[in-house]
């Protein structure tokens, strides 16, 4: 056994006994992790109230090595998840990004670039009326890190370079998008223009900034989630629950 510390998003929390909980993280240094968080549920004590869904914390826990959880011993509050009253929107989008790295995120498998975009895109719910944009980053950000993310680049039939003033179909089994000359009736879950491939590269970008910047429209955001909607719930194998929630 050894004492760890690293700062976690908490993603599920569950009553265990009438003192204690059991306390789902997904954590920057050591990806997603189970432990017992004894006393939790006391008002008072090493966790001063800080189990909350969503929130950021810096924590210390005791990493077993067999197959039992860790134990959680410490949890100090960095900042909680609190949308605007009633706006619903960011609160399922915070859920929604809940969701996502409970199925999609292995355990003890470290992820820092994915914990920082999962930590900026709660921020970003709170502070801006972008929500649905910043949704779109994180699912896709999320896919690139975890190696599913579709190429917006090349065609996944022929490997020709996507060229501008095309429509694309695309191809969900190979992850990528489809030129003209190779699309077939089964490769179409919709058509995604060539301004809605280069605004998903924006949106899949390293760098933090260029997304900021989109301004995609009505019909650019509908092909855009139609795409994303499918990857995900075929890299899922379901349909997301928190979905049907995000209008």
């Amino acid at each position: 056994m050894s004492m760890e510390k690293s700062e976690g998003l908490i993603l599920r929390v569950t009553d265990f006994s009438e003192t204690s909980r059991i306390v789902v993280l997904f954590t920057r240094d050591f990806g997603k992790l189970s432990a017992l968080a004894k006393g939790g549920r006391r008002l008072k004590g090493p966790f001063e109230s800080s189990l909350d869904l969503l929130a950021r914390c810096r924590v210390v826990f005791i990493r077993k090595t067999t197959a039992t959880l860790d134990l959680l011993t410490e949890a100090q509050l960095v900042t909680r998840f609190r949308p605007a009253e009633r706006d619903l929107a960011c609160l399922y989008a915070g859920y929604y990004v809940a969701e996502l790295l409970l199925a999609l995120t292995e355990d003890y498998d470290p992820a820092p670039i994915l914990y920082d975009a999962a930590a900026a895109a709660l921020q970003e719910f709170e502070a801006s009326e972008r929500v649905r944009l910043a949704t779109l980053r994180f699912e896709l950000v999320l896919l690139r890190e975890i190696g599913q993310l579709p190429d917006f680049e090349t065609c996944a039939g022929c490997g020709a370079p996507l060229t501008e003033g095309q429509a694309f179909g695309f191809w969900v089994s190979q992850g990528g998008l489809i030129c003209p000359e190779c699309q077939r009736e089964e490769h179409q879950p919709g058509t995604v223009h060539a301004g809605t491939a280069a605004a998903l590269r924006a949106l899949s970008s390293e760098n933090d900034q260029f997304w900021r910047r989109l301004q995609p429209t009505v019909q650019q955001f509908r092909e855009m989630r139609q795409l994303v909607t499918t990857t995900v719930s075929h890299v899922m194998g379901r349909r997301p629950k928190m979905l049907k929630f995000l209008g």
